[in-house]
């Protein structure tokens, strides 16, 4: 028989050998993932690479140095350290999962001031129960951060009290810290093992656009403006009315389930043109901004500026400049704002020189409110038209010029308001039939996937273009309808491009013909090719406003229309 062999259980000292290696590869492994993780696209997951820190490599560098001469590491570094891992980790959530929800990076010296407004919106649509769940779970994830750094940290120092893992850490960090420095110096160095972008570089570059902003460096990239001037020869006496419809993007005609979806109210909108003796055509623009940030387009388009950034836009906003608005005013023309989204007062509007701007307050809306934009749409024209397009029996108005950034299609998307057929209610006591209020209030935002959202808004704004357009159809309008920007990137996909669709709706034809000439097409659906920036339309269009000359000159679209820049408009305002 043969003599059997018994396996005997590893020592104590071999078990704790062990236990102490296994927590220290934890540790490492912990850390580093807190600053190398990458977004699980469009959603708010996580996901790890297997890239490494170069930031793990200075902290252990840091440690390593530290335990060279002293024993024990005080608990103030190791809670230091550990704030600042959690410090990291925020930053890194931050940079890889904005860009996949909102399609741009953030800027938090600008962004976070519109941080109450987005509270006050999250109020409004989302359960409270399920708000304070959620501040209770970030709360709790904070914590959980820190105490996972800070055990991960002692685990760290309590190894590095043995010389030779010391002594073999140091290497480790030096080696990663100059590994990393040959591959961002030389393009040849092999790419194996991968670095993640370092965090303290996200944050530098918060600072530095922080800096921008205070020291006033938009001064220097600030363009002049255009010629923005015409006789408005073909457009003499019509109404105008410059419709931003709130995330209008190329999307909705990209993506093949969308284009579909919107079917029936584009060509509702179409037949409504039609109908009404009118003809429309349409192109793709590129937009100044993405997924959110409208003021950036509305100022673009109004001056004829460039305007990508709000340092750019304050500081436009105190010069004396000319603007579409201010062109139309020279010709008579009585400029209105409807702005039912604006829920403070807005100094800056004095830029525009509207002759009056109808904000929340003003429009005296008292039905039910449909989320934190609280005013649908459809009210909003209704409104205007019983303040500024019917003329009274004993007065004959002046044309109008409309400015009216739309809301109802604004993120979350939902409650979407009903479509009342019956526009002489919406002023009354009761626009809306309870049934449809209460279908419409029950709604709420998918936040894991909100592209039913957005195409039910949408299909709800066309829906009331449609209808304002057969109202007015023995009126003398020209209705120029743009896309603000595309909707954030959880909707409008990965590497989107920030295009918006143009429509113009007219009855003139020689008008109309102007800017075909420019590349916009009969229809409603855009052709393929941008036809270049928003900021350069309204010299455009102010162009086809009035009787060409025999000889037009190349259209505008594509190149800047800087020709005879009134110098003297760009002195600063009081």
């Amino acid at each position: 028989m043969p003599k059997a062999f018994a396996i005997r259980a590893p020592g104590p000292l071999v078990r704790e050998r062990i236990g102490r290696s296994l927590s220290l590869f934890a540790a490492l492994l912990l850390l580093n993932a807190m600053l190398t993780f990458h977004n699980v696209w469009p959603t708010l997951f996580i996901r790890w690479p297997g890239e490494l820190s170069i930031e793990l490599a200075g902290t252990l560098a840091l440690l390593v140095a530290w335990h060279w001469r002293r024993e024990t590491t005080p608990p103030a570094l190791i809670a230091a350290l550990a704030v600042l891992f959690v410090l990291g980790t925020l930053g890194r959530y931050g940079e890889v999962t904005a860009p996949a929800l909102y399609g741009r990076e953030v800027n938090l010296y600008w962004d976070l001031q519109h941080l109450a407004s987005l509270a006050g919106m999250l109020v409004q649509v989302v359960p409270p129960w399920l708000l304070m769940a959620l501040a209770a779970a970030a709360l709790a994830l904070v914590v959980a951060l820190y105490l996972i750094a800070s055990w991960s940290l002692r685990r760290i120092t309590i190894a590095l009290r043995s010389p030779g893992m010391n002594a073999t850490m140091g290497v480790v960090a030096v080696a990663m810290i100059g590994w990393f420095a040959l591959q961002r110096l030389d393009e040849r160095v092999p790419r194996m093992p991968q670095f993640s972008i370092p965090v303290s570089q996200t944050y530098a570059k918060q600072l530095a656009k922080l800096g921008e902003a205070l020291g006033g460096d938009a001064v220097r990239t600030l363009p002049p403006s255009p010629a923005l001037s015409s006789t408005l020869s073909l457009s003499a006496g019509s109404d105008v009315m410059v419709v931003f419809l709130e995330s209008y993007g190329r999307v909705a005609y990209d993506r093949p389930a969308f284009f579909q979806a919107l079917a029936g109210e584009r060509g509702e909108l179409e037949a409504a043109v039609h109908e009404t003796g009118r003809e429309i055509i349409s192109g793709f623009l590129e937009s100044p901004t993405f997924g959110g940030g409208s003021w950036l387009s509305h100022l673009s388009f109004l001056s004829g500026v460039d305007v990508r950034d709000a340092a750019q836009a304050q500081l436009l906003m105190t010069q004396r400049r000319r603007s579409l608005v201010t062109e139309f005013a020279r010709h008579g023309y009585r400029n209105v704002a409807l702005m039912p989204g604006l829920k403070s007062l807005w100094p800056e509007g004095s830029f525009y020189g509207f002759d009056q701007i109808y904000d929340d307050a003003a429009l005296d809306y008292r039905g039910p409110a449909f989320g934190w934009w609280r005013i649908p749409d459809q009210f909003s024209l209704a409104k205007l038209d019983a303040l500024e397009v019917t003329p009274r029996e004993d007065t004959v108005r002046a044309p109008l010029f409309a400015f009216f950034p739309t809301i109802s299609t604004h993120a979350p998307f939902r409650p979407t308001p009903p479509y009342q057929a019956d526009w002489s209610r919406l002023l009354g006591p009761h626009p809306f039939d309870e049934a449809a209020v209460r279908h419409s209030l029950q709604q709420r935002p998918d936040w894991n996937d909100m592209s039913a959202s957005y195409l039910g808004t949408l299909a709800y704004s066309l829906q009331t273009l449609a209808g304002y357009l057969q109202r007015h159809r023995d009126q003398d309008l020209i209705l120029i309808i743009i896309g603000d920007h595309q909707p954030a990137a959880m909707i409008s996909g990965e590497q989107a491009s920030w295009d918006v669709p143009v429509h113009v709706i007219a009855s003139q034809p020689a008008l109309l013909g102007a800017l075909q000439a420019c590349g916009l097409v009969p229809g409603m659906v855009p052709a393929p090719a941008t036809l270049g920036p928003l900021y350069r339309l309204a010299p455009v269009l102010l162009a086809a406003f009035e009787a060409q000359p025999a000889t037009p000159a190349p259209c505008q679209l594509a190149q800047p229309a800087l020709a005879g820049s009134q110098s003297a408009s760009q002195s600063p305002g009081v």
